[in-house]
Parts: structure tokens; sequence; C-alpha cells
């Protein structure tokens, strides 16, 4: 299994930044996509920011020029600096992996999809 703990969220005013931290542990051979994604109340969960282990990144339109994902794979960590922050990204956020538990997983294609605790995002005055 692989067990994703978060960081980095907390209360900030717009315009502040913040920086998220995602750490996998366990069972892991080699890590392909991982991401953050957010869900504000009463809202469906959305793609933040993803990044593949050579480094392609994705993010979402309304983040562009604000968020920088990046990851070190050696620590299996995915980062996410938030600047220049809105009101309209509180959320909570939560980290994503897509993993190899083994070898075997790896050359049969067969990833593991998971999901971290969330951590809240709060951009109030």
């Amino acid at each position: 299994q692989v067990q994703l703990v978060e960081s980095g969220g907390g209360l900030v005013q717009p315009g502040g930044s913040l920086r998220l931290s995602c750490a996998a542990s366990g069972t892991i051979f080699s890590i392909n996509a991982m991401g953050w994604y957010r869900q504000a109340p009463g809202k469906q969960r959305e793609l933040v920011a993803a990044i593949t282990k050579g480094g392609t990144t994705n993010y979402a339109d309304s983040v562009k020029g604000r968020f920088t994902i990046s990851r070190d794979n050696a620590k299996n960590t995915v980062y996410l600096q938030m600047n220049s922050l809105k009101p309209e990204d509180t959320a909570v956020y939560f980290c994503n992996t897509d993993a190899f538990p083994t070898y075997a997983d790896y050359v049969n294609s067969r990833f593991l999809k998971s999901w971290g605790q969330g951590t809240q995002v709060t951009v109030s005055s």
C-alpha cells in the first residue's frame, strides 16, 4: 500500500503564498504521475496541477501563472507552491499519486491510485 502525508495548509490573506508538500511512503517501486486536487464546499473535486515522473506539468486554467508544481523523485515527494492566492482558492487540497508498488506491477502497467487525507487552505482577510 501507498500512504500519502500532506502538510503546509493554513490560513493566508489574499495575495499571500503557501507551499504544500506531500510525501509518499510504503511499498513503492516507482511513482508515475503525482498531482494536487482541491474540493471546495458544495463543489466537485477538481484537478489543480499534475506532474509526470519526467517533469511534464499540467495546470488548471484558474491557477496558471500563480501555482507551481514540482517533485523530488528521490524523496517521493510532490510540492505545490501557491502564490497570489485568492479567496476562490479556498478548499481542501488533496495529494494524488499513480504508483507501481512492485517491479512486476511496473512491467504490467498496474498502477495504484492513492489519495492523501487532505489539507485545508483558507484564503481570507
